[in-house]
C-alpha cells in the first residue's frame, strides 16, 4: 500500500516489471555491484568470446581449445588481480607500513602524487612492488596459448591448424612440425617464468630500498603513474597514459581491484602469446589471429566504453531517456532509480518502471552490440576468411602443379 510519506513509499508494482526487465536489471546490478570491472567483464567476454566460438566450432579440437582458452583467460584476467593483490601480496607487503599509510594503499598512485604529501610517497615503492607481483597475470595470459597448443597436441594429437580448423580433409600430421610446436611452447612458458622471477626480484628490491632510493622512487612513479611522471604539463596526455598504461590497481571501496591499465597489459602481453603460438601452428592460424585479435583487443580495452559514451550522446542529443542522462552524459546507478522515482509522488511506481526501461536500454544495447558484432560477426567472418584463404591458396597450388606437369 502506498503512503504519502515520500521516504516510505512502497513500490507496489515493482515486482510486476516482467521477467525480461528483471533479468536485464540483474545483469546491470552485477555491473554496478562493487566488483570493479571483473564481474561484468567476465560476463561480456564469455558472451562475446566463448559462445560465438562454440557455435562456430570447426572440430572437437577447435571447440576444446577455445573453451579452455576463453574460460581460463577470463577467470585469470578478471579475478586473479584482486586475488593476488588484495588476498596475498597486500598482506605481505604492507606489514611494515604505519596504520595510516595502510589505509591509503589502494589509493591510485596519480592521486598520491598530486596530494604532494611526502608521507604518501613512501607508499609508491610498495604499490609498485604490488603491481609488479601481480604482473603474473599478463605473463600467464601470454603462456595460455602455448598451454593450449600443448593441450591440443596431447589430447587431440594435432599440431597442424589446418587439421584443427577442419580445412585439410586428409588430416595428416607432420611429426617434425608437432615436435617444433611442443618445443616452442615449453620454451616460451619458461621465458615467461623467468620474466616473472625478475618482477619478483625487483619487487623485493623496491620493498627493501625503495623508500631511501631516489632512482627506485622515480621508477615506481613511472610504473604506477607514467602520465603524471612524463606529462606534468599536459593533463589530457597524463590522464590517458595513466588510465591505459599504468599497472597500478584500481581502488574499489578501499580494496585492490582490476584497473584499466592492468587490462591493457593483459591484452598487449597476451597478444604476443596469441601471435607467437599461432605462428607456430601455421600460416592460416597466424592470419586468422591477425584479423581477429586487434579488433577484439581494442574492444576489450576501450571499444565498449567508447560505444557506451557514443550511444549516450546520441540519446541525449535526440532528447531520449532525458530523465536519466544529464548534460555530462552521466547516468544514475540502478540503486538510485527508486529514489528518483520517489520524487514523482503518486506516480512513483509508473516512473520507476519507466526509468528501469531507460536504464536497461542505455546499458543493454552496447552489450548486445558487443555480443552480436564483436562476438558472432567477428568469429564467423574470421572462420569464413580463413577457409576462403586456404581454398584460394590450394587452388593456386593445384594450378601451378598442373602447369608444371603440362610444361614437362
Amino acid at each position: 500500500m502506498k503512503t504519502n510519506n515520500i521516504n516510505n513509499i512502497s513500490f507496489t508494482n515493482s515486482g510486476n516489471i516482467g521477467i525480461g526487465l528483471k533479468a536485464a536489471s540483474k545483469i546491470i546490478s552485477v555491473q554496478e555491484g562493487g566488483a570493479g570491472l571483473s564481474n561484468i567483464r567476465f560476463i561480456q567476454d564469455s558472451a562475446t568470446g566463448l559462445v560465438p566460438k562454440a557455435v562456430f566450432a570447426r572440430s572437437k579440437a577447435d571447440l576444446g581449445e577455445n573453451t579452455f582458452l576463453e574460460l581460463s583467460e577470463s577467470i585469470l584476467v578478471y579475478y586473479f588481480p584482486a586475488l593476488l593483490g588484495e588476498g596475498i601480496f597486500k598482506k605481505l607487503y604492507s606489514q611494515k607500513l604505519p596504520a595510516e599509510l595502510k589505509k591509503q594503499i589502494s589509493t591510485p598512485a596519480s592521486c598520491l602524487l598530486k596530494s604532494g604529501n611526502p608521507a604518501s610517497k613512501k607508499l609508491m615503492p610498495v604499490k609498485a612492488a604490488l603491481a609488479l607481483s601481480a604482473f603474473a597475470i599478463p605473463l600467464v595470459e601470454y603462456t595460455l596459448n602455448y598451454f593450449k597448443n600443448l593441450m591440443t597436441l596431447k589430447v587431440f594429437k594435432q599440431a597442424d591448424f589446418e587439421n584443427i580448423a577442419n580445412l585439410n580433409k586428409n588430416k595428416s600430421e607432420n611429426k617434425e612440425h608437432a615436435e617444433k610446436v611442443e618445443k616452442s611452447a615449453k620454451k616460451h612458458i619458461k621465458l615467461a617464468g623467468g620474466i616473472y622471477a625478475g618482477c619478483l626480484a625487483l619487487s623485493a628490491l623496491l620493498l627493501r630500498r625503495g623508500k631511501n632510493s631516489k632512482f627506485l622512487q622515480n621508477l615506481s612513479e613511472i610504473i604506477l603513474a607514467p602520465g603524471t611522471k612524463l606529462f606534468k604539463n599536459n593533463k589530457k596526455k597524463a590522464d590517458f597514459l595513466n588510465k591505459y598504461f599504468s599497472i597500478d590497481f584500481a581502488d574499489n571501496n578501499g580494496k585492490l581491484a582490476l584497473s584499466r591499465g592492468q587490462l591493457t597489459s593483459c591484452v598487449l602481453v597476451g597478444g604476443a602469446g596469441y601471435f607467437g603460438a599461432s605462428k607456430d601452428r601455421g600460416k592460416q592460424n597466424f592470419l586468422e589471429t591477425l584479423f581477429r585479435y586487434p579488433l577484439v583487443g581494442f574492444y576489450i580495452i576501450c571499444g565498449n566504453e567508447l560505444l557506451e559514451k557514443g550511444f549516450r550522446k546520441l540519446l541525449y542529443k535526440n532528447r531520449k531517456c532525458k530523465e536519466l542522462i544529464n548534460e555530462k552524459l552521466e547516468v544514475p546507478q540502478l540503486k538510485d532509480l527508486r529514489k528518483i522515482a520517489e520524487t514523482y509522488g503518486d506516480k512513483a511506481d509508473t516512473m520507476y518502471k519507466k526509468l528501469l526501461k531507460q536504464k536497461v536500454l542505455i546499458a543493454g544495447l552496447p552489450l548486445l552490440f558487443g555480443i552480436g558484432v564483436m562476438g558472432f560477426f567477428v568469429a564467423g567472418s574470421s572462420n569464413l576468411f580463413t577457409k576462403f584463404r586456404y581454398n584460394r591458396e590450394e587452388k593456386i597450388k593445384e594450378q601451378t602443379k598442373n602447369k608444371s606437369l603440362s610444361q614437362a
